[in-house]
C-alpha cells in the first residue's frame, strides 16, 4: 500500500543535523535523570508488598492511613489511588522475609473500620529475589545488543551495525528519561516493553539499511546523500503503516487496558515514536558520519561477486572430472 505518491525523493539528510542536536539534547537530559533522581523501581526489582483494595464507595484514603499507621508492618507505606476512585494500591516495603502470616489477612483485619472493601490482588517480592531480578533484567538488554552487533555486523559491515547499537542506545535512553520525568514504576512489564522495543527499532533501521543496500547495488548514483533519501523514501509508506498501526493499537491499551497495564503501554508508546524518528534521523546519517564510500563499497561487492564466480566455476570443472 503506497501512501505516497513520489517523482522525486524528499530530503530527510538536510534535516539530519537538527535531528541530531535535538537528539542529543534529549539524551543528555535522560542520562541528568539517570544520575540525580533514578529509576522508580516497583516491588519486581525492589522487593515488597502491593496490596490493591477495592471499596463499594470512594475509597477513605486519609482514614486508611490513620488505621494503618497503628500498625508498624506497615511503617513507610505508599497509600494511592489505582485508576479510579473506589480502588487504591497499598505498597509497603514488608516482604516474605519479614512476616510471620499472610499480608493479605493482616490488611483485612486492619481495614475492617474504614468501609465495605474486598481485597483484590497481593504481589510480594523478596529483596533478594528483587535484586536477581534486576540484575537479569539488565543482563538481558546486554546480551540483546550484543547479540544485535554481532548480526547487523555479519549481514551488513561495521559502520551499519556500529549505527544501529547507537540508534538503539539513543531509544533506550530516551525511553527512559522520560519513564524517569514522568516517574513510571520500573518493573517487569516495562523491562519487556523496552526489550520489544529493541526489536522493533532494530526491525524498522534493517529495513531501511536493506533500502540502502539495494540503492547502492541497484542504481549509478554516487552521492550516499541521495541513496539514502531515495531508500527511505521508498521505505515511507511501510514506516507510516507500520508505526501507525502499533501506535494506534498501543495507545488503545493505554487509554483501556488499566491501570496494570499503564506502564507497559506508555513504555511502548515513547517506544514506537523514538524507534520510528531514530531509524530516519539517526541510524542513517551516521553512516556518513562514519565515512561510507559508495564507490568502494561497489568495487567491494564487485571482487567478492567475481570471487562467488570463480568458486563456482573451479567447482563446476571439478564435478565434470576437469583439473
Amino acid at each position: 500500500m503506497e501512501f505516497f505518491k513520489y517523482k522525486h525523493s524528499f530530503d530527510f539528510m538536510k534535516r539530519a543535523n537538527i535531528a541530531i542536536a535535538i537528539s542529543m539534547i534529549l539524551s543528555i537530559v535522560a542520562y541528568v535523570l539517570i544520575g540525580t533522581k533514578g529509576l522508580n523501581y516497583g516491588i519486581d526489582f525492589e522487593g515488597g508488598t502491593i496490596v490493591q483494595v477495592q471499596y463499594k464507595q470512594e475509597a477513605p484514603i486519609k482514614k486508611m492511613r490513620e488505621v494503618l499507621a497503628t500498625n508498624h508492618l506497615y511503617d513507610g507505606a505508599v497509600i494511592s489511588k489505582f485508576g479510579s476512585d473506589d480502588e487504591v494500591i497499598i505498597r509497603m516495603k514488608t516482604s516474605s522475609t519479614n512476616v510471620g502470616k499472610d499480608i493479605g489477612d493482616v490488611t483485612r483485619e486492619m481495614l475492617k473500620p474504614t468501609g465495605d472493601f474486598e481485597i483484590r490482588r497481593v504481589d510480594m517480592v523478596g529483596p533478594a529475589v528483587g535484586s536477581e531480578l534486576r540484575t537479569k533484567g539488565i543482563t538481558a538488554m546486554l546480551l540483546a545488543v550484543l547479540g544485535i552487533l554481532i548480526y547487523v555486523a555479519f549481514r551488513f559491515e561495521w559502520r551499519f551495525a556500529i549505527a544501529s547499537i547507537i540508534s538503539l542506545v539513543h531509544d533506550i535512553s530516551i525511553a527512559i528519561g522520560f519513564i524517569i520525568f514522568f516517574n513510571v514504576e520500573v518493573n517487569l512489564d516495562v523491562l519487556a516493553a523496552l526489550l520489544t522495543l529493541l526489536g522493533y527499532s532494530l526491525n524498522d533501521t534493517i529495513i531501511i539499511f536493506d533500502r540502502i543496500r539495494e540503492g547502492i547495488e541497484g542504481s549509478n548514483e554516487n552521492s550516499f546523500k541521495e541513496v539514502i533519501n531515495d531508500s527511505i523514501t521508498r521505505t515511507l509508506s511501510r514506516t507510516v503503516l507500520t508505526s501507525l498501526m502499533t501506535f494506534l493499537v498501543v495507545f488503545t491499551l493505554y487509554m483501556f487496558g488499566g491501570e496494570i497495564i499503564h506502564p507497559f503501554s506508555y513504555t511502548m508508546l515513547i517506544g514506537v515514536v523514538i524507534g520510528t524518528y531514530s531509524s530516519i534521523f539517526v541510524a542513517a546519517p551516521m553512516l556518513i558520519w562514519f565515512g561510507f564510500d559508495v564507490t568502494k563499497y561497489r568495487t567491494k561487492l564487485a571482487d567478492a561477486k567475481k570471487r562467488e564466480v570463480e568458486k563456482d566455476k573451479m567447482r563446476s570443472q571439478f564435478e565434470g572430472g576437469v583439473v
